[in-house]
């Protein structure tokens, strides 16, 4: 199974934590790395690369200058994810028995292209939300909850749960 995340238009100044955002629910819940276009951005590339090395786990990010080749030339099932699509429960149990996708999330308006490109437009909830929101719901019901129970590999920090204050076990 391979779920890859694409972020588009992501704008320095207005998107980087949104972006950041997006990436680290993309690697909690269970994508193995997240490409994003627009305008490169280090930073944002940096601080991800630090949570993998801290926190564990094989997440990757990337830069992709033209996110339509990209689209054109994958293999992935293409999922929009969106307040103008199906609603997700009514398209999510057809969507798990794909094991290649990659899940497509805006920043600015979604090129109206895009629309052309895709397989599946999924709406999370049919209201205006955030793209992190979408991301987290959409995973959570893909993989039925077991993605909370995701163990990552080379982590050199780990949070022992607790029913008040907090623990952390470092490695």
């Amino acid at each position: 199974m391979s779920i890859t995340l694409l972020r588009l238009g992501h704008r320095i100044f207005r998107d980087q934590r949104i972006t950041t955002h997006c990436a680290l629910t993309a690697r909690a819940f269970g994508c193995e790395k997240m490409i994003y276009s627009g305008e490169k951005d280090r930073e944002t590339e940096k601080s991800v690369k630090d949570v993998v090395k801290r926190w564990g786990g094989n997440f990757e990010i990337y830069y992709e200058k033209n996110w339509k080749n990209f689209l054109k030339n994958s293999s992935q099932k293409k999922i929009l994810l969106t307040m103008y699509g199906v609603n997700l429960p009514n398209v999510i149990d057809k969507i798990r028995n794909e094991s290649d996708i990659v899940l497509i999330v805006g920043s600015e308006k979604v090129p109206s292209e895009i629309y052309g490109m895709i397989d599946y437009q999924v709406a999370v909830t049919l209201q205006p939300h955030s793209e992190v929101a979408a991301l987290a719901v959409f995973l959570d019901w893909y993989f039925k909850g077991k993605e909370m129970d995701i163990k990552f590999s080379n982590a050199k920090m780990e949070i022992i749960p607790m029913e008040k204050g907090k623990n952390i076990k470092l490695s």
